[in-house]
Parts: C-alpha cells; sequence; structure tokens
C-alpha cells in the first residue's frame, strides 16, 4: 500500500502541483455513494495491457455512456502481484505515458459496465502524440442527433462525431498546430453549448482565453488573457452552463471558478456578451464542473475530492476521495451523472473509471444532479 500513497503525493510533487493553500472547505463528511465493484465493467484490452489514463465521460442515457482514454498501458512482464487491474495498483502514475499505447481511446457502455462499441477506427487520430493527447468529451444537450465532441489537447484540435462513430462530421484547428487566432488553438480543455447552436470553447492552457463560435463552428468572438484580474486565467480547464444565463470557467492554476454574467440579449448585435461577477476560490486544483438548478460540483485535488457549492458561491459540502485501497483515486478529471443519480469519473492518472452508486441513507440534497439546461 505504501506504493499507492507514494504515487497519489506525486501529484504534490509534479509540474502541475501547487503548493498546499489555506481552503474554506466549508462542511466534510463521508461520501455519499458506494462504489461499485473494481471490476464492474467486462474487460476488453488484449492480454498484456489495461486501462489507460481516463480523462473524459459523458453519460448520453443510462444505455449509452462515452469514455475517452489517452491509450491503453502495456503491463510489465512479469506482472506483480499487487496488480488488480489498473496500473494505480501497480504504484504507477500514468500522466506522463508510462506504458502509453495508443489503441482504444473511444468507448461507450451501459451502466451495468457492460461493452457495447469500441471505436478504435478513430485510434489514427492520436497515434504519435507526444504528450497527453485527447483531453474531454461532451454533448450538446439540444442536439437531438446527439454528437460527440471531443476536445484533444496536444493536438490543438477538436472533433465532432456522428453518435454511431460512423462519421467524423467536423474538426475545429489545425492538428498540432498551435495559434491565437480565429482558426487556431493552444491546448484546448473543454467545451459548453448555449441554447441557440453557439458553442463557447476553453482554449485554455495555451492561450488563457475562451472562444465564442457559432452553430456552424465559424468564429464569433472571444475574451480573456493570461493574468489572475477578473477577465484573466491562470488555465481555463473546465466550463458549464447555469442559471440566470451564468458562465462558470474553472481556473485550474488560479486555484478558482470564475462567473460571468451573459448580459446581451440575442437580439443585440453584442449577443453573447459576458461581464465578470465573482470568483470562488480557495480550491486545491479543480478540474472539472458541473452546475445543476441550484449547485455546483468541482471534483478537485489536494487532496483529491468533491466540492459542492450552493449558487451563491457558498460551500455546501465536500467529501474526499480514498486515495489508497480498491476504490483509490489519484484524480477525478471528469464526471458524468445519468437520471438515476449513478455517478461516473474517470482518473487520469491511476488509469480507469469508476462507477459509484448513491447510498440509501446518504442526504439527496449531496447526490450530483444532472447539468442545468435551460428549457
Amino acid at each position: 500500500m505504501g506504493q499507492l500513497k507514494i504515487s497519489a503525493a506525486m501529484l504534490m510533487l509534479g509540474a502541475l502541483a501547487a503548493p498546499a493553500l489555506a481552503q474554506d472547505t466549508g462542511v466534510i463528511g463521508p461520501s455519499p455513494y458506494d462504489f461499485t465493484t473494481e471490476t464492474w465493467i467486462q474487460p476488453f484490452a488484449e492480454d498484456g495491457f489495461t486501462w489507460g489514463g481516463n480523462s473524459g465521460v459523458v453519460v448520453e442515457s443510462k444505455d449509452r455512456i462515452f469514455f475517452l482514454q489517452r491509450g491503453e498501458t502495456e503491463l510489465p512482464n512479469p506482472i506483480p502481484d499487487n496488480y488488480t487491474r489498473f496500473a494505480g495498483s501497480m504504484g504507477w502514475n500514468i500522466l506522463r505515458g508510462r506504458g502509453r499505447t495508443w489503441r482504444n481511446c473511444i468507448y461507450v457502455l451501459n451502466s451495468e459496465g457492460e461493452v457495447l462499441e469500441v471505436w478504435n477506427q478513430w485510434d489514427h487520430l492520436f497515434m504519435g502524440t507526444d504528450g497527453p493527447g485527447p483531453h474531454r468529451l461532451r454533448m450538446n444537450p439540444y442536439d437531438e442527433e446527439k454528437k460527440l465532441w471531443l476536445i484533444d489537447e496536444t493536438g490543438h484540435i477538436i472533433y465532432v462525431f456522428s453518435n454511431d462513430g460512423e462519421q467524423l462530421l467536423m474538426t475545429l484547428g489545425e492538428k498540432n498546430v498551435p495559434g491565437n487566432d480565429e482558426t487556431h488553438y493552444s491546448q484546448p480543455q473543454d467545451i459548453v453549448f448555449l441554447p441557440d447552436g453557439k458553442f463557447l470553447i476553453a482554449d485554455g492552457l495555451g492561450n488563457k482565453r475562451i472562444v465564442v463560435r457559432n452553430a456552424d463552428g465559424s468564429y464569433h468572438s472571444e475574451f480573456g488573457e493570461e493574468g489572475s484580474g477578473d477577465h484573466q486565467f491562470g488555465s481555463v480547464h473546465g466550463l458549464a452552463w447555469g442559471p440566470d444565463e451564468h458562465l462558470y470557467a474553472l481556473d485550474r492554476d488560479n486555484r478558482d471558478i470564475k462567473i460571468f454574467q451573459q448580459t446581451a440579449r440575442q437580439s443585440s448585435a453584442d449577443y453573447p456578451k459576458y461581464e465578470y461577477v465573482t470568483n470562488w476560490g480557495d480550491l486545491g486544483m479543480p478540474l472539472d464542473i458541473t452546475v445543476s438548478n441550484d449547485s455546483a460540483w468541482v471534483t478537485d485535488l489536494n487532496p483529491p475530492k468533491i466540492v459542492q457549492f450552493n449558487l451563491d458561491g457558498s460551500r455546501e459540502y465536500t467529501w474526499n476521495l480514498p486515495v489508497e485501497g480498491p476504490h483509490m483515486w489519484i484524480e477525478m478529471h471528469s464526471l458524468s451523472v445519468d437520471n438515476d443519480g449513478n455517478l461516473y469519473g474517470t482518473d487520469n492518472q491511476a488509469g480507469r473509471p469508476q462507477k459509484l452508486v448513491p447510498r440509501s441513507d446518504a442526504n439527496p440534497d449531496h447526490i450530483v444532479r444532472p447539468q442545468y439546461v435551460p428549457r
């Protein structure tokens, strides 16, 4: 178990880590979830391979859940006795690519862990990537075709696939060519969708900006720059849309969440325009955010945990994730929920997805609810 503690500590000491911060943690309590068995997913890796760094998840329904991993991990030979079906059980941290092979990057499950599809026909998009690679999956809640959006950080590009994975419908950016103009990105991180078809891209590690694009993908506008001021970012790692036309921009490097108000109406030539409202700080290293009608849940680090905010910015509840044992986490990089309240999280460093099921005795107010969608 000492190896697992060392692996978790690597996050604190690595290039992404920050000094420990004094945090307003609010109420800290037990997890409102139980973990499913360690092997809840039907295995599909060939012998000698295991999960890679799982970076993205998006729930379409209980019957169709999309996962993104940064390739699979080749196991050592012989396989250590402490290996239990994921790289973190051996004390490995695979964020930097240890054992990585670019295979089976996109796969689709149902809530029972049954494998529906493995989109290995698109693995060639990531072959030869010198870096972390694909970062996030999203789905436009207003899109009846339920296209799958994939944000490739290292490739500086965004792919849009048909729901069945048969077609690559659109690309945004130029593969392996970073830039900060109207057609290029530099390490993009996330996307959020507006009801009228426009979408916002967190062009977030290289450029520290948010780019607004029209429904057809054409450039509309942008805002943000590097810094720590109201309209400045250390990075833009995640985005979410919430009630009252609020945009939540998760700043991994400044350790806060900036909230913007959409001010210009759709009938205005300035639409959409965003004004800074406030920020929620005292986070360790926030990675993903989902916003419901009345709460926001943030995956955070130092230590790995879930932080629940009320939408006035007050902390409602925090629970820590285990850092050792069969359900250990190094980070929960992405999260998504189904309509039964089951929470699916992906670990980019320990290397696997996990499913969390609401406890029967949990306070229902603490269960992560589906993303807010205005109607």
